[in-house]
């Protein structure tokens, strides 16, 4: 341990810290020293962790430490190390910080060894927080950062709030922090929540809000985690009232088919270990059955959703012998039939596959429903590139009277102009120079007795937007160079990203056409404003793997999924799909990570925090280096990602700009 009055001397004497910092660290040497004062911090918490500070980890408080922040590697095996947990974890960090953020917090989630792996705060405050340690990478160990929200609630296993001089650390003294732990099923904490911010008021009152908060959403993550780990099983949710047992049961019991506890969360875990306080297990390894924990049988739990109105039965506790009302949650579906299936299974199933439980596309699939046999209704489908028009036509003819009769796509933006009318409408023979001798049978006759859908129909030039008015009109076609027209059925579905009342107005599109088209209209959501995203990525992905026709089913692994619904995706679900393949065409194992996805894809909170990155501006001095690195790793591309930090396609780009390739590319 420092001598404490030699130090307080020398610090004195060469600091050039403030007035509030000398006295704070003169503070922490008169806790050290025994004595007590007013000043001294109230929480016995913190007191016990200063004395820990000086004396087990021997940090000096005259020489405050900078913000550590560990490299990205080493962020990345943290982030890896827990991403099971972020995944689930994602709607309530966001909806936390959502409640905080105007009021100058920022968000913080650890992993069990305190590195920062999730991060929420304003762009405006880059700077300041990253000089602060509120960043993403930021080490929070107490052996390192001494007093802090996050080292000490590691420490001591429970919320804390760890407010302005209460910190070890004089350089922290601004700051306020709050954090509450995670628990696995088990019981160990796996990561902890934390909000701070720069500033704050002096009271220490001011944050018991915070610390409530904090606790709540700790506790909404480590439940929602618990429901995901154990979702194929029996589970019970209890609770001391009844009216809260369905929307926040704040216990949660797994159990085996006989009774037989499997794991429990916080409030489950405290009643076991009050019956196991009262009733101290035969063997170190007994976990209790159900029904020693109730005054019940088994088959009372398992007959709770048959054989009650509420689907809810009062049980009494034995230890406590206090009545706790309990649902029963089944499995949605066992282990192995697991696999992306919409929740609108009442539709035709081309119809249902378009969507899970968004309210926007629930609308698209109950009026589709409707117009599915309505042949005399022409449907419009709006929505922006890459919304998948064209599956939604696909599911509307597939689902309808029409399915087995010819479904013709034509995409009006990608035929020239200058071709367009006789794709369209066919031609005779000789009908103009350069055609086929036998003429052609043009797309619109090809749609006989089926569904034609004209995609992008906003890009269709007046000229001929005039002859398909006449089309949709008189029901037939009049091939160039014919003398006959050509009576045709067909169901009319057009597709445009464009805004045609705008084009109207400008003279750009025939009002009486957009009518005659726009008998009903279907208006997609973009991806990123859709509920179900889950599950259109989940579907895309089977739907992509499936392409491939490889013999092993690959698993899009959840730091994946978590990237995946992260980013924005401005080319919806087009580029969804572009991205799968990328990644399903450039993996090396059998699992889809992070690291795997277009670089693009990435969300801004991973991509912005990347190392200085040795590959992404490689200079020419530096292409050996990538190549002796690519040699070391026997030319495996992922470990040469992971090593230096970045996404595998940097790497592949880098290779690509530098001429560098594989021994098994070449040629010979």
């Amino acid at each position: 341990m420092l001598h404490q009055t030699h130090a307080i001397k020398q610090f004195q004497t060469t600091s050039q810290l403030q007035s509030e910092q000398r006295r704070h660290i003169e503070h922490i040497f008169q806790l050290g020293e025994g004595l007590d004062a007013p000043c001294l911090p109230a929480q016995a918490t913190i007191r016990r962790s200063w004395l820990r500070c000086l004396n087990d980890y021997q940090l000096d408080p005259t020489h405050p430490r900078p913000a550590r922040v560990v490299p990205q590697q080493t962020l990345i095996e943290h982030r890896e190390s827990v991403d099971e947990l972020l995944h689930v974890a994602r709607a309530g960090v966001d909806q936390l910080y959502g409640q905080i953020a105007q009021l100058g917090y920022v968000l913080l989630v650890t992993d069990h060894r305190g590195i920062t792996v999730e991060f929420r705060g304003d762009p405006n405050q880059d700077q300041q927080l990253r000089k602060a340690g509120l960043y993403l990478g930021a080490d929070w160990d107490e052996r390192f950062a001494g007093t802090c929200a996050v080292g000490t609630c590691l420490h001591d296993r429970q919320a804390i709030i760890c407010h302005r001089q209460e910190h070890f650390d004089a350089s922290h003294i601004s700051l306020t922090c709050t954090a509450a732990p995670i628990a696995d099923p088990q019981g160990n904490v796996m990561a902890v929540l934390d909000i701070s911010a720069l500033q704050s008021p002096t009271q220490h009152e001011s944050q018991n809000f915070s610390l409530s908060l904090v606790t709540l959403y700790a506790r909404m993550i480590e439940d929602a985690y618990f429901l995901q780990r154990y979702r194929d099983c029996l589970m019970v949710r209890l609770d001391i009232s009844r009216e809260f047992v369905h929307v926040n049961g704040r216990g949660l019991i797994a159990i085996e088919e006989n009774g037989q506890v499997i794991a429990a969360n916080g409030v489950g875990r405290e009643l076991i270990a009050e019956h196991q306080h009262r009733w101290p297990p035969w063997s170190a390894n007994h976990i209790p059955m159900l029904g020693e924990l109730f005054e019940c049988e088994i088959a009372d739990i398992l007959s709770i959703n048959s054989g009650t109105d509420d689907q809810l039965r009062a049980f009494r506790a034995r230890a406590s012998n206090t009545i706790h009302f309990i649902s029963l949650l089944e499995p949605r579906r066992p282990r192995m039939a697991q696999r992306a299936t919409p929740l609108t299974t009442e539709l035709p199933e081309p119809l249902a596959r378009l969507g899970a439980d968004d309210p926007a596309m629930r609308k698209v699939q109950k009026l589709a429903d409707r117009l599915r046999n309505e042949a005399n209704v022409n449907v419009l489908i709006c929505g922006e590139t890459g919304t998948g028009k064209e599956v939604v036509a696909r599911a509307l003819h597939e689902s309808g009277n029409r399915a087995k009769q010819p479904f013709i796509a034509v995409n009006c933006a990608a035929i020239p102009e200058s071709l367009i009318e006789s794709e369209l409408f066919g031609y005779e023979p000789g009908a103009f120079t350069g055609g086929r001798s036998k003429g052609m049978r043009g797309l619109i006759p090809q749609a006989h007795g089926g569904t034609l859908f004209l995609d992008e129909i906003g890009d269709m030039p007046l000229a001929l937007q005039t002859r398909l008015l006449r089309v949709l009109a008189e029901r037939e076609v009049m091939p160039l160079g014919a003398n006959t027209p050509v009576k045709i059925d067909i169901r009319v579905i057009t597709a445009t990203h464009r805004h045609i009342e705008e084009m109207i107005q400008q003279g750009e599109f025939r009002e009486d056409l957009y009518y005659r088209l726009n008998g009903a209209q279907l208006r997609l959501p973009a991806l990123r404003e859709r509920a179900d995203k889950l599950y259109v990525i989940r579907r895309v992905f089977e739907d992509v793997a499936a392409e491939r026709a490889a013999q092993i089913s690959p698993r899009l692994r959840a730091d994946a999924i978590s990237a995946l619904l992260a980013y924005s995706w401005p080319g919806n679900i087009r580029q969804l799909k572009n991205a799968l393949a990328f990644a399903l065409a450039t993996s090396e194992s059998d699992e889809i990570t992070v690291h795997d996805l277009p670089e693009q894809c990435l969300s801004q909170r991973i991509t912005r925090h990347e190392a200085p990155q040795l590959v992404a501006d490689a200079s020419e001095s530096q292409t050996g280096s990538l190549t002796q690195l690519l040699k070391q790793h026997h030319w495996n591309i992922s470990a040469v990602a992971r090593e230096l930090g970045v996404s595998r396609p940097t790497v592949y780009r880098q290779m690509q700009r530098h001429g560098i390739v594989p021994p098994n590319w070449q040629g010979g």
